[in-house]
């Protein structure tokens, strides 16, 4: 006779892997936001920027940052002043996964 499955303990589990996975996301965009050094602008001027950044709609620019953003995440130019290149390559992975501190 097979056991019967525990829905609610299941459901937490999914819950709890959920809130992990929002953490981990917010998380890595706080060590974007310090390692691309724009942790030095004001609160209102880069929720601007990345307002802007979300409603653009022109291909040309929003191509222009994506390579900018993939130079920076290989360590090619695009880097702050202050910064140096072996932090800033590797403080998040382009797999997702977790950056190592």
């Amino acid at each position: 006779m097979r056991k019967p499955r525990d829905f609610d303990s299941e459901l937490k589990a999914l819950a709890d892997k959920a809130k992990a996975l929002k953490e981990r996301r917010v998380r890595q965009l706080g060590e974007l936001v310090t390692a691309t050094g724009a942790d030095a602008l004001d609160a209102d001027v880069l929720a601007g920027a990345l307002l802007n950044a979300a409603t653009s709609k022109d291909p040309a620019t929003r191509e222009g940052w994506r390579k900018a953003g993939a130079g920076f995440f290989l360590g090619k130019g695009g880097k702050p002043t202050g910064g140096s290149s072996g932090q800033q390559s590797g403080a998040l992975p382009l797999d997702g996964g977790v950056a190592s501190a």
